[in-house]
Order: structure tokens, then sequence, then C-alpha cells
């Protein structure tokens, strides 16, 4: 079973090896063992005296993969790969390859939702939630325009969009889905600069809903997420593939 053999291909680090560097080692392993979607990991354990780091550096590591949908943890039975990591992509650092796919996979998930949940709201919001969704949108894009930070901004706009659904399951399920993407404080996610080119999409979205017109804010909410997802595919080197 490849997964038996998969700590021969795991080279011991320096001393104090953290991060970046513990989860760059695993996924050489990975690919190197030729370990695939279903294998299992080693154990955690061995995995950290193979590598020479503290059990609680490799907990750390195998929980940031577990919040990017790599791996999936089974109690009482093992560490299972879910999801493909491949390390020979040109320049671009393992980790920004791996966060960008898990977006990606992200995005998938979020564009049903996202759809079903802009076209209920163009139909069902009340006169009052549509002026609250029109005056967050311009709340919105003149934060952008100064340059300040807008993640609140930008949740409170779509906060009221699910919540002029009628369904609060809408926003619940979305905003989880965000919060169990693990991004690391130097990712190049996290940063303000990025996805920044979808917001002047907001406003045809706004747009949409305050025109009671379920089909151009469907093509809104698809055209940020198109955006997105390019500007994902462009940093990790996918750009142009399907």
């Amino acid at each position: 079973m490849r997964s038996n053999t998969a700590l021969l291909y795991l080279e011991p680090r320096e001393a104090g090896t953290r991060g970046a560097a513990v989860l760059d080692a695993l996924a050489g392993m990975i690919e190197r063992a030729g370990l695939q979607v279903g294998d299992r990991l080693p154990p955690e354990v061995q995995l950290a005296q193979q590598l020479g780091v503290g059990r609680s550096t490799m907990r750390e590591a195998l929980n940031r993969w577990e919040g990017l949908g790599i791996i999936r943890r089974r109690r009482g039975d093992g560490t299972y790969l879910s999801a493909r990591v491949q390390t020979s992509a040109g320049a671009v650092p393992v980790m920004v390859q791996l966060e960008g796919a898990a977006l990606l996979r992200l995005i998938e998930v979020r564009r049903s939702l996202e759809n079903d949940a802009v076209r209920k709201a163009a139909v069902a919001a009340t006169p009052a939630q549509r002026v609250e969704i029109g005056t967050l949108c311009d709340e919105l894009l003149g934060i952008i325009a100064r340059g300040e930070n807008y993640r609140e901004a930008d949740w409170a706009f779509h906060g009221a969009i699910y919540d002029a659904t009628g369904n609060p399951m809408f926003g619940q399920i979305l905003r989880r889905l965000d919060e169990m993407m693990e991004r690391s404080a130097e990712s190049p996610f996290s940063r303000p600069a990025f996805g920044l080119s979808s917001f002047p999409l907001h406003l045809d979205l706004s747009e949409g809903i305050l025109a009671v017109d379920p089909d151009r804010a469907g093509v809104a909410i698809n055209a940020i997420l198109d955006s997105v997802e390019s500007e994902i595919r462009d940093m990790i080197g996918l750009s142009g593939q399907p």
C-alpha cells in the first residue's frame, strides 16, 4: 500500500521548522510517494518523528490542510487525502497552489447557493430591504474607492441579500463556508487587493435586485464569481485551463 512507504519520501528538516516548510515537505512526500485521493497518510506521530518536528507543529500543519479540504480525518481510523496535491507547477509556491485550488472548490459550491440566494432575494425582498441593499452597495463601493478595509461592508451587503431571501440558512451556510477556508496571514488571498476587480460588478447585482429582476441578479453574481475565479487561476498558474 502506498501509504505504508510514504514516510520513506519525507526528509527530516532543521530544528525549529514550522508552518509552510512542514506543509511543503508533506506535499513533496505525497507527490513522490504517489498518494492519491482516498489514500491514508501515515500517523501524525510518525510524520512528526520522521520530519523531526514536534507533534504540536505537525498537528497545526494538518489542521490547516483540513481547513483547506485537502485532508479528512476519521476519528479512530486516520487521516485521508481528500484533494489532489501537486508540487511541480512552476514557480508558484506549494501553499499558494493548494490554497488557490481550495478556493476554486469553494467557489464551485458557492455558485449554486449564491445563484439561488440572489434570485430569491430579487423576488422576495421587501421595499425596505431593497433600499437597504442599494444603500449598502453604495457604501461598499465608496469604501473601495477610498482604499479602506472593505471586508465588513462586503459582508453587510451580501448579508442583506441573504436576509431578503426569507431563508436564514443561506447566510448561515455561506458565512460558514467562508470561515472554514483557513488562509494564512501571509497568503496572497488574504491581501486587500485580492478580488478587487469584482467589486464594480456588485452594482449590477444590487440593481438587479432593486429592479425585481432575478435573471439580471443571477447574471451579476455569476460575473462576480467568474472574476474572482479568473484571478485565482492567474495567481496559481491555471489561467486558460478548464
